[in-house]
């Protein structure tokens, strides 16, 4: 049986309905789970084994019949540890079903079938009696609820349902409990990400509107690798604190609550942003504990573990404030059943400030630009970049026309005295936030919005003039691989008739580069497992391959590389050229070739990115931001994610032996992608 589903196409911007088999949309999810991560958490798997085995002692030592329920079962490695621990029967319960049937495959196959049930429901729809799922209630509870923000998977809701429901009064938990913490400190790098800064152009400053400085600001959670942002980005404005725990062996409530921290800050500064992360206890004791603490807090922090499935959390304060050294101050997180958000309370505050609501963008500026758009927005070398190139195309009878979402370009060009400006942009709150600048600015009207499509224009929609400067960033916010900004390339033909003959192009032309690369952990994301703490777990790689091979063997993925390190194997290079003063060809553009390999390493796939040449002698990137060095060090930005194409099996070089990545990338304009193949060969 087909489907249909919607899919933007990224170089023409329209919505498409794609026919796609009925199993598409759980091969998509299934493909781009990362669950190897999980199996590959030797840290989090070994903690949960310990603690499973403690558990189901303690119920032993009762003289107790020992009846497991596992909350969020996945493959059924956390119930086929408590089988072996001794436990008698556990039920073990997953809502996606396709996970459900490779988790039945999985405890077939270790020889768990008569001990371990699967059930295929959300725990809240699970029933405990003769006729119900569970003949009797469990006095053992195993849960995997947790994403990176603790909660923000409903786990307080599914335990408080289970404690009601599903378990017994007297239960043990696994893990028995969790400890939230927060340090508060000013960092201009992270704030960056949350507020828009004034920014310099040719000398003069373009501010903010108030209401956006004024704003709480978006609600979600940022979540990161903290481990790649160095201790150098910011300053600690006191110690880490423990905030809040959850004790999961006994009844949980999933209503609002709020917790305070005091304490004397230790520096002065701007308190601006909360640094959070949460520890497991996987027994009453406390003597096993499972960390997401990032590796700069370990005395050795080559020793930390790397998990990307658990991250840890960087939370924006309602409002940056001063705070002095010495003086006490509150520290208070509220949840929800879902989400946390901080606030902060200095002594200077007479009275008590009643609990903030959760943050909510009222400026319209956090819906339009997501926390990598800020700080790209925020980067005045960038903007400088933009402003060098605006002054060489600019002239004073200059009509210019601007293609970008939420884009500062078209104000630039104002600025720097452009006759007339008009900027192209289909969302009505991306006009709304640029008009507000421009009031801020006292340059109400400067820049003239334009909602429509651009096949849609016409000459009336420019005063009957033609457009003689056509620029763009490009940025999109529908695009989520590199490439998907070559919608800049469609609105530019959908143009021509409307440009000046000798109309400037800024960009003048993009590449498309690569470099093959050694991950020293995102691997993991994609390697098959084989075992897991001895059980055989090869089902489920089955699965994931077979759904990488329904709908991405030939596709690569978007990842924010900054925040996961790799080594270059092959030099960096541009693979591809797309020149924007042409307009976009009707015929596919196809390339075909090879990169030797200069450096030993185990490759892992190549990373991908575009590099817009503004001008002849200046390039914006959108991936690595500084040659690669003589070890393969890479660093890229962090304004943009890079697309990664994985090996489907990692190839590993070393010493001399010739080998080279050979390639195969065809840009289809009517499909708005770049379909490629990568492999390795022998020299």
């Amino acid at each position: 049986m087909k489907t249909f589903c919607s899919r933007t196409n990224p170089t023409t911007g329209v919505l498409e309905w794609v026919e796609q088999c009925e199993d598409y949309d759980y091969h998509q999810e299934i493909a781009r789970s990362s669950y190897a991560d999980m199996l590959h958490d030797r840290d989090r798997n070994q903690k949960y084994y310990v603690g499973i085995r403690a558990a189901v002692a303690r119920v032993k030592a009762r003289g107790e019949k020992v009846i497991v329920l596992d909350i969020g079962t996945g493959t059924g490695l956390l119930s086929m540890m408590a089988v072996t621990a001794g436990a008698d029967f556990c039920y073990a319960v997953e809502v996606f079903k396709p996970m459900a049937e490779a988790a039945q495959c999985i405890v077939k196959k270790n020889g768990f079938s008569g001990k371990i049930k699967i059930i295929n429901k959300h725990s809240t729809d699970v029933t405990v009696g003769p006729d119900g799922d569970m003949e009797t209630k469990a006095n053992i509870l195993i849960t995997e609820l947790f994403d990176t923000e603790l909660i923000g998977e409903g786990a307080l809701p599914s335990y408080e349902h289970a404690h009601q429901n599903l378990v017994q009064e007297r239960c043990e938990a696994v893990p028995h409990r969790a400890t939230v913490y927060a340090q508060l400190v000013e960092s201009e790098l992270l704030w960056s990400w949350a507020q828009l800064q004034p920014v310099e152009v040719g000398g003069a400053h373009l501010v903010p509107p108030p209401d956006v400085v004024h704003c709480a600001g978006a609600h979600s959670v940022c979540d990161i690798q903290l481990s790649q942002v160095s201790p150098r980005s910011f300053t600690p404005l006191g110690p880490v604190c423990t905030m809040f725990s959850v004790d999961f062996s006994k009844l949980v409530s999933s209503s609002f609550q709020s917790h305070s921290s005091q304490f004397v800050a230790q520096s002065e500064g701007q308190a601006q942003v909360v640094l959070s992360w949460w520890d497991l206890e996987m027994d009453p004791g406390g003597s096993i504990v499972c960390t997401m603490a990032p590796s700069w807090t370990y005395t050795v922090p080559e020793k930390a573990p790397w998990r990307d499935h658990w991250m840890q959390s960087v939370y924006f304060l309602p409002e940056e404030s001063r705070v002095a050294e010495g003086e006490q101050l509150s520290l208070t997180v509220c949840h929800d059943d879902y989400s946390l958000w901080y606030s902060l309370q200095t002594h200077r505050q007479q009275k008590p400030r009643p609990l903030p609501s959760r943050p909510c963008c009222t400026c319209q500026a956090h819906l339009v630009w997501n926390r990598p758009r800020f700080g790209e927005l925020n980067d005045q070398r960038r903007t400088d970049s933009y402003v060098r190139a605006l002054r060489s195309v600019l002239k004073e009878d200059s009509v210019c026309l601007s293609i970008s979402d939420g884009s500062l370009l078209p104000v630039f060009a104002h600025m720097l005295g452009s006759r007339k400006v008009y900027s192209l942009e289909h969302s009505r709150m991306s006009r709304q936030v640029i008009e507000q600048l421009l009031e801020a600015n006292s340059m109400k009207g400067a820049v003239e919005m334009l909602g429509l499509r651009p096949e849609q224009l016409t000459t009336n929609d420019f005063g009957e003039q033609q457009i003689s400067v056509l620029i763009g960033e490009p940025y999109f916010s529908t695009s989520l691989l590199p490439w998907h900004s070559l919608f800049f390339w469609y609105c530019r033909t959908a143009l021509a008739s409307l440009l000046q003959p000798n109309a400037t192009i800024m960009p003048c032309s993009a590449t498309l580069h690569m470099v093959a690369v050694e991950f020293k952990d995102l691997w993991r994301i994609r390697a098959p497992c084989g075992t897991c703490e001895g059980f055989d777990v090869t089902p489920m790689d089955e699965m994931v391959q077979r759904s990488l091979d329904f709908c991405e063997s030939h596709e690569a993925e978007p990842h924010p590389l900054w925040e996961y390190p790799c080594r270059a194997l092959t030099p960096s290079t541009a693979i591809m050229t797309f020149d924007f003063t042409q307009q976009l060809p009707q015929e596919p553009i196809s390339i075909q070739g090879s990169l030797p390999f200069t450096r030993a390493g185990c490759c892992h796939g190549v990373a991908l990115w575009m590099e817009y040449h503004l001008t002849d002698d200046i390039t914006v990137s959108t991936g690595l931001i500084r040659p690669v060095s003589e070890q393969g060090e890479c660093e890229w930005t962090r304004h943009r994610k890079q697309g990664v194409y994985f090996l489907r099996t990692p190839w590993e070089r070393s010493g001399e032996d010739g080998a080279a990545v050979s390639y195969s990338f065809t840009f289809e304009p009517g499909l708005g992608d770049i379909k490629m193949n990568v492999s390795v060969e022998s020299l």
